[in-house]
């Protein structure tokens, strides 16, 4: 008996390894270190909130610092009159950047999709930097200080940093196709966690020198990560010559599989194969769908809305995290921002692991939902962590495997696979749009979060925090459920006839 197309499954590596070039690398390199870095200068602001909340108040309201005379001279840029004020407004200021970095996700997917990526990405890159540095140096160096200034130079940092994230998926995806694709951009989104880690490393460096300088050192490595990528990024293969994804799919069932979307695809009707977003005629340069058309895709809606929740939980860890362990255990700040690295670490594993399961099982719903369950359990158990910084690492891990994992796969191989189904015809030109609109929603959901975390610790502490973190990951599995059950049955059906044809 002969077995349907649908089942022929090709090992995952195979349409991979025969396509990958040194250009394959270079762009890997490059698009990874270039979101590394622009993480790396979000990660200083969340390392850093202890000191900045200790300037930005009177010296004599912290217990830890010594009073000194004369009292004008030594509180002139206290902010806030305590500590608690800083602390809410510290919050306000996360909801401020994570609003207008959703609001420039939306827009940079769709410039990026009609503009060169190398340029959008580039330019975000390097003025981020300089918003960055007049952020944290500048204003400390001049001792200016200015609720309302530090509130606008947030604004415009959230729709910069906005630039990275569409430009670097939509580059990843002209160069990747879906041999493999869970496990490369597993591997690779990995790049966010990275870029965590580096800044808390480099926060970490110089922190006892003043936060001013924590800022200089990210910005500067970011700017000059912005010139490398003008350079030498390169956006398509078309550009050194090379067949662009899709090109050669019917020259072999290696080839066809390997492209071939993992979104549930067989269940759509035949009239909805007859449906396509992209003109059929090859001659034509493809244009870039609309953000409507680009909402209408199978799937995007209800991933978008399930990575609304998970990403309000996992930036509310990349937040609050180094601040929850100095707040809640007296550790000391440094010691808090190295060990919060582990929550990364075990989101690098659990991306990379999660993808390859289900580049195997060719299926990615069913995988969140497993980790996602786990992730609940995670989070009880983490809420009771003693005051022990070994133990403390272990479980924070755990909580990143099965939380940042899933987060991970979501906004980057998830993403690719929805911008590349077969009513788009595997144009590149969509990308960018749909990945914005799935990481813009996620962070509208983290903007929200990062507010009601601060009121929600100030009134009612940090357990009931962890209560509505576990409730916000029940969500994230309640909205993809729709596609848990269709691509399950898929697999049993898969399954019978492997069955009968044996």
């Amino acid at each position: 008996m002969a077995v349907p197309g649908s089942l022929r499954r090709q090992p995952a590596n195979r349409g991979l390894v025969s396509h990958c070039t040194h250009h394959h690398i270079v762009v890997f390199l490059l698009t990874f270190f270039s979101y590394s870095l622009l993480h790396a200068s979000r990660k200083t602001f969340s390392n850093v909130k202890v000191s900045i909340s200790s300037q930005w108040t009177p010296s004599c309201l912290n217990s830890t610092a010594p009073e000194l005379q004369p009292y004008e001279l030594w509180n002139s840029s206290h902010l806030f009159p305590s500590a608690e004020e800083a602390t809410l407004f510290l919050g306000t200021l996360d909801t401020i950047f994570l609003f207008s970095y959703a609001v420039g996700l939306f827009v940079s997917g769709i410039v990026g999709d009609r503009l060169n990526l190398r340029w959008v990405l580039s330019f975000g890159m390097c003025s981020s930097a300089l918003v960055v540095f007049s952020f944290g140096t500048l204003t400390e160096w001049l001792h200016f200080y200015n609720k309302w200034f530090y509130c606008c130079l947030w604004v415009v940092n959230g729709l910069l940093q906005s630039t990275g994230w569409p430009c670097v998926v939509a580059v990843m995806g002209n160069w990747f196709g879906k041999a493999g694709r869970g496990f490369v951009f597993g591997l690779w989104s990995a790049c966010a966690s990275v870029g965590n880690i580096l800044g808390a490393f480099l926060a970490s460096c110089v922190l006892k020198y003043g936060y001013e300088y924590a800022f200089l050192v990210t910005a500067s490595v970011q700017f000059a990560g912005g010139v490398i990528v003008f350079f030498g990024l390169l956006t398509s293969p078309k550009e050194v010559g090379l067949p662009e994804l899709g090109a050669d799919e019917d020259e072999g069932s290696v080839e066809e599989d390997a492209n071939r979307p993992l979104m549930g695809s067989d269940d759509v009707d035949d009239d909805d194969r007859n449906y396509s977003i992209q003109a059929a005629d090859n001659d034509e340069e493809p244009k870039a769908i609309g953000f409507f058309q680009a909402c209408c895709l199978p799937g995007v809606v209800l991933y978008s809305l399930a990575y609304a929740c998970l990403k309000l939980v996992n930036y509310s860890f990349f937040f609050w995290l180094p601040f929850y362990l100095s707040n809640n255990f007296g550790w000391k700040e440094a010691e808090a921002d190295q060990l919060s690295i582990w929550y990364d670490v075990g989101g690098i594993i659990g991306g990379t692991i999660q993808g390859l399961i289900s580049d195997v099982l060719q299926k990615r719903a069913p995988v969140l939902a497993v980790s996602l369950l786990f992730a609940v359990g995670s989070l009880f158990g983490y809420s009771r962590s003693p005051n022990s910084k070994p133990i403390n690492a272990v479980i924070m891990a755990i909580t990143g495997f099965f939380i940042g994992g899933p987060s991970n796969m979501i906004s980057s191989a998830i993403s690719a696979d929805l911008g590349r189904q077969d009513v788009v015809k595997g144009s590149s030109e969509a990308l960018a749009t749909v990945t914005g609109i799935v990481d813009g929603t996620g962070s509208i959901g983290a903007a929200v979060g990062q507010y009601l975390v601060s009121l929600i610790q100030e009134n009612l502490g940090w357990m009931w925090v962890f209560y509505f973190f576990i409730l916000m990951t029940s969500s994230t599995i309640l909205f993809i459920s729709p596609l848990i059950v269709r691509e399950m049955r898929m697999l049993l059906h898969e399954r019978r006839l492997r069955m009968l044809a044996e």
